[in-house]
This record gives C-alpha cells, sequence and structure tokens, in this order.
C-alpha cells in the first residue's frame, strides 16, 4: 500500500504543468515578438491560415482553432493586416461569411518565425524540464 501523503496530488501535479505552460509561453511570445515582430496569437493563426489549402480560414473557424472569441480574432486579424500579413474578406456565396486570408508576406514571416518558435521552445524546454524535452522530442520522432 501506498502511502498518499507522500505522493504529489493531481492538482500539484497540474499546478507544475500550468507553471511549466505559463514559462514557456513567456518565452516564446518574447522571442517571436523581439525578432519577428509578431505576438504568439499572431504566429499561431498565421500558421494555422498558411496551412490552410486556400491559405484562408472563415474568422469563426480561426477562432475555434486559436481557443480565443470571435472578438479577439477580428481584432487579431486586424493587427495581421495592419502588418499586411493577412486580410480580411467577405465569402463570395455568403455575404454573412467572413475569411482571414495570409498573405505571401505573412507566410513568409511564418517561415521564418517558425525557426526561432522551434528553438525558442526546445531550450525553454530543456532548461525547465530536461525529461519532458527528452520525452517530446521522442514523441514527435513516431508521430
Amino acid at each position: 500500500m501506498t502511502d498518499t501523503a507522500t505522493e504529489p496530488s493531481i492538482t500539484d501535479t497540474w499546478q507544475q504543468v500550468l507553471l511549466l505552460h505559463s514559462h514557456i509561453e513567456s518565452r516564446l511570445a518574447t522571442a517571436l515578438q523581439r525578432r519577428h515582430g509578431v505576438g504568439l496569437s499572431e504566429f499561431r493563426a498565421l500558421g494555422h491560415l498558411a496551412a490552410s489549402p486556400s491559405s484562408e480560414l472563415r474568422m469563426q473557424e480561426l477562432a475555434d482553432k486559436l481557443g480565443l472569441n470571435q472578438s479577439s480574432v477580428t481584432r487579431l486579424v486586424a493587427r495581421l493586416n495592419a502588418a499586411d500579413l493577412a486580410y480580411r474578406d467577405l465569402c463570395p456565396d455568403d455575404k454573412r461569411g467572413v475569411y482571414a486570408v495570409v498573405t505571401e508576406a505573412g507566410k513568409a514571416r511564418h517561415a521564418e518565425a517558425s525557426r526561432t518558435y522551434e528553438q525558442t521552445l526546445r531550450a525553454a524546454l530543456a532548461e525547465a524540464d530536461p525529461q519532458l524535452a527528452t520525452a517530446l522530442t521522442t514523441l514527435a520522432a513516431n508521430i
């Protein structure tokens, strides 16, 4: 029989995961902003748009992929538009439908920033939790 008083609780473990996540997200956000002038949400939005076969997604679909509400995604796409990285477009079949479309400059910025993201993620994981870094590298190699 194990002594549950000496084992970390699931709540304690979850808190550690959240702290690690927060630390790594902060490192990623700082690196992307300093080196490429994009925030973490903007980087992820560009990635989803660039990965789409038509280089566009309905605004609601983008919101769902980012875990943001419609209003936040509208502001995010406005920032991308101001930087000429993406723009809004009306659906030709449904005038109520609005798409976010990545530009060639947006695709190029995402590709450049992806290298920084990968390097920063690897370094932050290795620094914070080397065992987790090794486990994630192994998992990625097997997917």
